[in-house]
């Protein structure tokens, strides 16, 4: 376990330095939302209603609203409050156990000796089990003044927080306010029940069936395959940032890149340069490019031909060059009319 806290109780003038430990842990097994469409996580972000720009957890304040008005507390202004930075768990009352209401307690916690010595907090101890009686405190926890009670687990101090008075609700019910008649006989009939369903009460014989039934359906649909491949799929940075399908994009086009580089050095042929540049052009155009089968005497006269043609453009495209800076004055002379006749 991991101290979330650390204190000391004053008992009068005795001071016991202790260590806050969580007593109780939730068992639910952990689900989380997805799409239904491709398993993609589902994620919340700290959107601001103002500026629309999503806000880092640093820089969120706490504020109190009332009547429209909207009264902005900062991290620094709720720790000066003396209440919330105290780490003092001051007993105030000791009182008999019999007179806390269950419906009081809130959270358990497990006190531990953060001294040297654990002298004092065995001395607190003895007092509480010599008097048969829970310690009444207060402290602050969680930026929350709380009010508890101090009581002994198996030679263990726990401290159980309770609610304070106005947070435990008024059961007004007006059905239960009309008079209801109940026979002798139904009333014995009641206890004889209660009588054959009488025990001892053993928490450990109870168990959560809806749980043990999620793991069971959890477990039959990975043996069966129907899982995803989170890492794969998504990769793991991309779990985490919720940038999945950027990654996904980009190996999409890393992998389309290296095939088609791939293909285009595999077409190309031996000593022509027209059909090698050919070939290299061709990805950058989006055409695939397939290994060119074995070529008949009629196709290797063909492809000589289309050489020859090849050569006498380029030849074309020379004189064309040479003389581009003379059409460009005329050009500049004529309507545009007469330079679309002339190209």
């Amino acid at each position: 376990m991991r101290a979330i806290w650390k204190g000391a109780i004053a008992f009068g003038l005795v001071n016991v330095p202790v260590k806050v430990y969580s007593a109780t842990e939730d068992h639910d097994i952990g689900l989380h939302q997805v799409h239904g469409a491709d398993g993609g996580r589902i994620r919340y972000q700290r959107r601001c209603e103002v500026c629309g720009e999503i806000v880092d957890y640093a820089d969120i304040d706490k504020a109190y609203e009332e009547d429209g008005r909207t009264v902005v507390l900062t991290r620094d202004e709720l720790k000066s409050i003396p209440a919330e930075s105290s780490h003092e768990i001051e007993v105030v009352q000791f009182v008999p156990s019999e007179q806390l209401d269950p419906m009081m307690f809130e959270k358990s916690y497990y006190l531990e000796p953060d001294s040297k010595s654990p002298k004092a907090y065995v001395l607190l101890r003895r007092a509480l089990e010599d008097t048969d009686r829970v310690a009444v405190v207060q402290f602050a926890l969680r930026e929350k003044t709380r009010l508890g009670a101090l009581r002994i687990r198996d030679d263990v101090l726990v401290l159980q927080s309770l609610l304070w008075s106005d947070e435990v609700r008024e059961a007004a019910f007006p059905a239960l306010e009309a008079t209801v008649r109940i026979s002798a006989q139904e009333r014995e009939m009641s206890a004889a029940l209660v009588d054959s369903m009488a025990g001892d009460f053993d928490p450990g014989q109870f168990t959560d069936d809806y749980q043990m039934q999620l793991r069971k359906l959890i477990d039959a649909k990975i043996e069966q395959g129907e899982s995803l491949d989170t890492e794969q799929t998504f990769g793991v940075e991309a779990a985490e940032a919720g940038s999945g399908e950027v990654i996904d994009l980009m190996e999409a086009l890393k992998r389309s890149l290296e095939k088609k580089r791939g293909g285009g050095t595999g077409d190309a042929s031996k000593g022509d340069a027209s059909k090698t540049d050919s070939a290299e052009d061709a990805p950058a155009k989006g055409t695939r490019v397939k290994a060119a089968p074995a070529r008949s005497t009629a196709a290797t006269r063909s492809t000589a031909a289309k050489g020859a043609g090849s050569k006498a453009t380029a030849t074309k495209t020379a004189s064309r060059t040479a003389t581009k800076p003379a059409a460009k004055e005329t050009a500049a002379k004529e309507p545009a009319k007469s330079r679309r006749k002339e190209a």
